[in-house]
C-alpha cells in the first residue's frame, strides 16, 4: 500500500465497503457521540467521515486529535444506515473504522477556523492566507480560477494560437500607472522595470513575422488599490495579430470569452458573442455614466437639456447659461414615490453633491399627476414633455443632474446602478457584454489648456494622418474595451504601426521626436523595417474568475494577494534591504518625510 493514502477523500462509495484502505488529509471537524468519535477528514478533492471506539488499537490516540492536525488513517470501509446517509457528499454512503493512525502534523492553536463560513478580518486572512486557503471556498475559487486559465488556453489554440513568453524585466515604459523599479547591480545608478504589460513586445512580435501570439502573462502596477484590482500584480490573457481590423480582433476574443462564462457561469445567461453590443464611448458616457456600463440594468439616460433652457426652476437655468453644460435625466421606472426620491436624493448628498432634482407621476383618480418640486418649478407642459422623451407612466420617476457631464457623470453613473438594484430591474442572472469603442486619444487640461493623451498613445487614430491635422479633441482612435456586469475585462486598440504617424500622434501630445525615440527607441526604429498592420487586447483573468465566482473583491480569487497598503503580510514584503545589499547596488536609502 502507498505511504499515504490507497485513496483521497473524495473517491470513497458503497462499491468499496468491506476494503482496507489508507487515506490522508486534515481534521476538519471532531464530533464525540458518547465514546463514539467521528472526524471528518479533508483533503483537496473531498471529505470522508472517519470514526473510532474504543475497541480501536489506536483510541487513545485519536482521542487526542485536534482541528486541522494532519494525518494519515488505514481502516475499514463500512456501509453507513439507511437513515445516515448524507446525499450531499460523494462519500456519504460509507464511513471508515480506523485500525491504525499516524500523525503527519499536528497543529497549534488555530488563528482562524476553516471548518464553517466564519467571517474573519482581512489582515488575519492574509497572514495566515495558508489556512484562509483551506477553507472550502477559497479551494472552489482557486480551482475555478485553474479550470478557466486551461480553458482559456485550450480556445486560443484552437484558434490556431500560440503562447509566448515576453521578458519579465524590461524598461521602464508608460502604460498609465506606476512601475515597479529593479536596480541593477551590473549597471549602478540605472534600473530596470517589471512590465506593466508585454505591450511593446508583442508589437515587436509582430514586426518579427509571428501572426498570432498569446500568453498568460504576469503584469506589475504600483497602483491604489480597489477592490477589482490589485495593488501590485495581476495576470491577463494578452494577445496580437497582424493583418487585422478592429472586428477581426473582436471575432477572435468574444467567442473565446463567451465559451468560458458558458462554460463556468452556474448557468446564468450569456449572450450570444455575435450580439454583443458596440457603443462609442461617448455615447456610453451619455446613457450610462460610465465607460464600463452594467447592460443588466435596462436604465438609459437622456440628455433633457432643451426643457429647462429658460424654464422656472433656477437653479438648472442657470447653470445652462454656462458654456458645455446639460441637464441628465434617469429614468427610474416603478421608482414613483416620495420616499424613494427622497432616499435618492439622499444618497446623491452622500456622493457630494447638493442632491438630485426629481419628479414622479402619480394617479390622481380624474388623470396622471407630477409631483415634486420640479414638477412644480418648470409645469406642466414641460413636465409632460419630460414624460414622454423618458417614455414613463404612473408609478415611474426620473432624476436630474446639471452642469458639466464630467462633473457629474460619475455620480449619476452610480445612481443609475442604485436605482437598477433598489427597483429590482436589474437581472442578476445574466452576464451583459458590450464593445466600448471609438475612444478619443486627446485630452484637454481644463486649467493649462494643455493636451495630453487620454488613453493608449500607441493607438491607430481613426483616419490614420489626416485625422491628425485638425483639431486634436475631435481625434478617435481604433481603441476598444469590453465591458461585462459594470467592469472592464478587455482593453485593446489596433496599433499606430507608422513611424510618422506615432511621431505626429505624440507631437500633438507634447512629445518631439527626441523624445519618443527616447523612450520607445526599440519599437519605433522597428517600424522602420516594413510593421505589418496589427491589434490585438487583453483580458483580464482576476476579474473574470472575480465574476464567474460571484464574489465582489479581486483578492478572493488570487491565491496570495496584497493588502490595501500593498503589504504582503505572511511574507513580510515590502522589506528593509541590508546595507550589504544597498552597497552591492550603489543606494542609498533616504527616510521617510514626516
Amino acid at each position: 500500500m502507498h505511504a499515504y493514502r490507497s485513496h483521497t477523500c473524495s473517491e470513497l462509495t458503497s462499491a468499496n465497503v468491506g476494503e482496507t484502505i489508507r487515506l490522508s488529509g486534515w481534521v476538519h471537524r471532531i464530533r464525540d457521540h458518547g465514546g463514539v468519535l467521528f472526524i471528518d477528514l479533508r483533503d483537496h478533492y473531498g471529505i470522508t467521515q472517519v470514526l473510532c471506539d474504543p475497541d480501536s488499537p489506536v483510541f487513545k490516540e485519536v482521542e487526542k486529535l485536534r482541528s486541522e492536525w494532519c494525518i494519515r488513517i488505514d481502516g475499514n470501509v463500512k456501509a453507513r444506515d439507511p437513515d445516515l446517509v448524507n446525499a450531499k457528499i460523494p462519500t456519504g454512503e460509507i464511513e471508515v473504522f480506523i485500525r491504525d493512525m499516524e500523525v503527519l502534523g499536528a497543529s497549534d492553536e488555530l488563528p482562524l477556523i476553516v471548518f464553517g463560513d466564519q467571517e474573519y478580518p482581512e489582515e488575519t486572512r492574509l497572514r495566515y492566507r495558508y489556512l484562509d486557503l483551506r477553507r472550502e471556498v477559497m479551494q472552489r475559487n482557486m480551482t475555478l480560477r485553474s479550470d478557466v486559465v486551461a480553458s482559456m488556453r485550450r480556445r486560443m489554440w484552437e484558434k490556431g494560437f500560440r503562447e509566448h513568453q515576453t521578458p519579465i524585466i524590461t524598461a521602464s515604459s508608460p502604460e498609465g500607472a506606476r512601475d515597479f523599479l529593479v536596480p541593477s547591480r551590473l549597471h549602478p545608478g540605472k534600473f530596470y522595470a517589471l512590465p506593466q504589460a508585454p505591450q511593446q513586445f508583442k508589437q515587436l512580435l509582430m514586426v518579427s513575422g509571428f501572426d498570432k501570439y498569446f500568453q498568460i502573462a504576469p503584469c506589475f502596477r504600483d497602483e491604489d488599490p480597489r477592490a477589482d484590482r490589485s495593488p501590485t500584480d495581476f495576470y491577463q490573457l494578452d494577445l496580437e495579430m497582424s493583418f487585422v481590423e478592429q472586428q477581426d480582433v473582436f471575432d477572435v476574443i468574444a467567442p473565446v470569452l463567451a465559451g468560458v462564462f458558458e462554460e463556468f457561469g452556474g448557468g446564468r445567461k450569456v449572450d450570444a458573442a455575435a450580439d454583443w453590443a458596440q457603443i462609442s464611448y461617448r455615447d456610453a458616457a451619455l446613457w450610462y455614466g460610465s465607460d464600463k456600463p452594467d447592460l443588466r440594468n435596462p436604465i438609459k439616460m437622456q440628455d433633457v437639456t432643451k426643457h429647462f433652457r429658460g424654464s422656472g426652476f433656477a437653479i438648472f437655468a442657470k447653470i445652462l447659461e454656462q458654456d458645455g453644460t446639460e441637464i441628465r435625466a434617469i429614468p427610474a421606472p416603478t421608482g414613483g414615490s416620495r420616499k424613494f426620491c427622497d432616499r435618492m436624493n439622499a444618497f446623491a448628498q452622500k456622493e457630494g453633491l447638493p442632491g438630485m432634482g426629481y419628479i414622479f407621476w402619480r394617479d390622481q383618480g380624474d388623470g396622471m399627476e407630477a409631483a415634486g418640486p420640479l414638477a412644480k418649478n418648470i409645469g406642466p407642459e414641460r413636465t409632460e414633455a419630460i414624460r414622454q422623451q423618458l417614455g414613463l407612466d404612473v408609478g415611474d420617476a426620473a432624476f436630474f443632474l446639471g452642469g458639466k457631464a464630467k462633473t457629474f457623470e460619475g455620480v449619476a453613473g452610480k445612481a443609475r446602478d442604485v436605482i437598477g438594484d433598489e427597483l429590482n430591474l436589474t437581472d442578476k442572472n445574466r452576464f451583459a457584454f458590450a464593445w466600448i469603442v471609438d475612444f478619443p486619444i486627446y485630452e484637454r487640461d481644463e486649467e493649462t489648456g494643455e493636451i495630453d493623451f487620454e488613453h493608449n498613445p500607441f493607438s491607430m487614430p481613426q483616419g490614420g494622418m489626416d485625422a491628425l491635422q485638425g483639431d486634436p479633441m475631435e481625434v478617435k482612435g481604433f481603441q476598444y474595451d469590453l465591458a461585462c456586469n459594470g467592469y472592464e475585462l478587455v482593453s485593446g486598440a489596433i496599433r499606430n504601426h507608422k513611424p510618422e504617424i506615432m511621431l505626429k500622434a505624440f507631437e500633438l501630445a507634447g512629445y518631439d521626436e527626441d523624445e519618443v525615440k527616447s523612450r520607445f527607441g526599440g519599437l519605433y526604429t522597428a517600424f522602420n523595417y516594413g510593421a505589418p498592420p496589427h491589434g490585438g487586447c487583453a483580458l483580464g483573468i482576476d476579474r473574470t474568475v472575480m465574476l464567474l465566482a460571484d464574489e465582489a473583491n479581486i483578492r478572493e480569487v488570487m491565491l496570495f494577494p496584497m493588502n490595501q497598503r500593498a503589504e504582503d503580510l505572511m511574507m513580510g514584503a515590502p522589506s528593509e534591504p541590508t546595507n550589504e545589499q544597498l552597497r552591492e547596488l550603489r543606494l542609498r536609502v533616504l527616510p521617510p518625510e514626516e
